[in-house]
């Protein structure tokens, strides 16, 4: 361990390596593309995982060769490198290009042998007092493969983002699903490493998907479905149906999913390679960090899985599902968290910290509370923010503590939208507005809950908009003065060719904290 642990570190860096004869592909090794991703203002990092017909010697590891230019014809090269693509790590390849001029978009490849990889399109953040005039933030979700084709991630190509933000779900590890749209039939539950690699790759090779990963860097975290459905921290999560989804070693299992997740994302290599060698415990793997954009936004992703505390008031044979908090005596108990004190923690610093005129939190799910009893009484899923009010108290105390002055939650994970505001208080409507939140629907995946959407808004006042009928994504663009939020969608995502429209528009006007319907 600790000496994969060196070679992924070293690998990372794209440090000279032993010369080693170049292999001789019978086919195509970049077939699942190319990202870029873990931007800051002077550094990127590069990925690429070789696959399908392997060389003879596939089992060693094989040489890759990167370049990063102005421009791509690729005649003014300034950076390059060779490094490995070990089996160990499935063949992936991270490289971390240092030395980077801030503010500015690069092309890249790689070769391997006589095999040259697509061209990729990626940037670096703006140096951290630098004034940008604008961004714009794609943010999506939850993409199960077999409810639906990817032409969302066409359409947000088309849209030129500076950067995608994706809050989770990126893989199911589900078998087939009756009548699915799209099948994989040689693909049962994942629960191994090895099967998570095949689902990795299966996505991986949609061309949609390929092509918005080398169009910009993406911001990354992960929510239940990249280990199983509604894991909480070391708990394992739902083994139904029929106990199908579980595993008698869930720690094992959950290595091998973080394993796979680092091996496919365009993420630093440190926490992964520190986790090998021990120095964390319990396999961590971390997520949660911060992207500044000068001035003008800072955003700050979160872990809402991998460090929280088990859901409360579980009832019957399912982890997640609505509970009367009222007839629930851990509900309210104030030292359950979602986040883990280490990241709670961090994020009460970055908050403190402030200095750009935008805080954007990414994270998996519905922040603001949302009641599913219509009438008295309250009805709460035990499974997000909601199950976890002294947690969300304790982020709502310290937006009010630090005087942050703009702040914007981003969400996923229930496959709808959400539009609202962000509540001192949430059981009290005429408290304080302290930000916004903009949760999005999902890529692919399907919600059950349309006919429930009217009555859920009218039930929660502090959203002001809800759909549950499309898919898609959301865009946010961030001016010095202004915010404008777009809700993109999809007429059928069940087809490779469907149209996107706008189904929403808001803005924020800087300093205002309220929404406005455009």
């Amino acid at each position: 361990m600790l000496a994969l642990a060196a070679l992924v570190a070293g690998g990372a860096a794209g440090l000279p390596v032993r010369a080693t004869a170049q292999p001789r592909w019978r086919a195509q090794p970049f077939g699942l593309g190319v990202a870029s991703g873990s931007p800051t203002s002077g550094s990127v990092v590069l990925w690429t995982r070789l696959l399908g017909a392997l060389p003879d010697d596939g089992g060693a590891p094989i040489p890759v060769r990167w370049e990063l230019a102005h421009d791509d014809a690729f005649r003014h090269i300034i950076r390059s490198g060779d490094t490995q693509a070990l089996p160990a790590l499935a063949h992936s390849v991270h490289v971390e290009v240092e030395g980077l001029a801030p503010d500015r978009w690069y092309h890249y490849r790689f070769t391997s042998g006589d095999a040259v990889s697509a061209t990729g399109r990626t940037r670096t953040l703006p140096a951290p007092d630098a004034a940008p005039a604008r961004l714009r933030l794609a943010h999506a979700s939850c993409q199960r493969w077999e409810h639906g084709h990817y032409a969302a991630w066409r359409h947000m190509r088309e849209e030129a983002p500076d950067f995608v933000a994706f809050l989770g779900d990126y893989i199911y590890e589900y078998p087939n699903v009756t009548a699915a749209v799209r099948s994989f039939p040689t693909l049962g539950w994942v629960r191994n490493l090895a099967e998570y690699r095949e689902r990795y790759a299966l996505h991986r090779s949609d061309p949609d998907l390929q092509a918005m990963h080398a169009s910009c860097p993406w911001l990354v975290t992960w929510d239940d479905h990249e280990v199983q459905n509604d894991y909480a921290g070391a708990h394992a999560g739902d083994p139904f149906p029929l106990g199908m989804n579980g595993v008698a070693d869930f720690a094992a299992r959950r290595a091998a999913a973080y394993q796979a997740f680092y091996e496919h994302m365009p993420v630093r290599a440190a926490a992964f390679a520190q986790a090998l060698a021990g120095r964390q415990p319990g396999g961590e793997l971390r997520l949660y960090t911060h992207y500044r954009f000068g001035r003008l936004a800072e955003v700050l992703l979160l872990d809402t899985r991998q460090y929280r505390d088990a859901q409360a008031c579980v009832q019957g044979r399912k982890l997640s599902g609505p509970v009367d908090p009222a007839r629930c005596q851990a509900w309210n108990d104030p030292g359950r968290t979602l986040l883990g004190p280490a990241q709670e923690q961090w994020l009460d610093r970055r908050l403190e910290q402030g200095g750009a005129t935008w805080t954007v939190v990414g994270q998996q799910t519905l922040f603001g509370r949302r009641d599913l009893r219509p009438g008295n009484g309250e009805l709460l899923s035990n499974d997000g923010w909601d199950g976890y009010p002294a947690a969300r108290t304790r982020i709502t105390d310290a937006l009010q503590r630090h005087q942050v002055a703009n702040p914007v939650f981003l969400a996923g994970d229930v496959h709808e939208n959400w539009v609202g505001h962000l509540k001192a208080d949430y059981a009290r409507p005429d408290s304080a507005s302290l930000g916004v939140e903009l949760c999005g629907t999902s890529i692919t995946s399907k919600s059950r809950s349309v006919e429930f959407v009217a009555q859920r808004l009218a039930e929660n006042p502090h959203f002001l908009f809800a759909d549950a009928a499309h898919r898609g994504y959301g865009l946010t663009d961030y001016t010095p003065g202004r915010l404008t939020a777009t809700l993109r969608v999809l007429d059928d995502a069940t087809r490779r060719d469907a149209r996107v429209s706008t189904l929403a528009q808001f803005a924020v006007e800087a300093g205002r904290r309220r929404l406005e319907r455009l």
